[in-house]
């Protein structure tokens, strides 16, 4: 009889989107904190890499499903934010994180 491989931790559409809607609730909290374009955007950016260190915490010790959903959340906030701010950029010809 061959042996059985079972992943202990399979991926559910549960975990995902339990780390999708945390994932959510995090970038939202610190992109709060900004009262303007280039501060929304810096804190959009240290908590999204804090939600993958998280992640990677995730992926190495416990839930693949809910790091996958952190990732997958986290992308789409830095991708909202980078087009604020060229949208930012363009309307003002100046560079709006500096």
């Amino acid at each position: 009889m061959r042996p059985v491989w079972r992943e202990p931790y399979p991926v559910t559409g549960a975990g995902v989107a339990v780390g999708a809607v945390t994932a959510f609730a995090w970038l939202l909290l610190f992109g709060l904190l900004g009262h303007d374009v280039p501060s929304y955007a810096w804190w959009t950016v240290i908590a999204g890499g804090l939600a993958w260190l998280a992640a990677l915490v995730l992926v190495r010790y416990g839930d693949r499903g809910v790091a996958t959903g952190v990732a997958i959340v986290t992308a789409g906030g830095w991708s909202i934010a980078a087009a604020i701010v060229a949208v930012r950029w363009a309307q003002s010809g100046n560079w709006p994180l500096w």
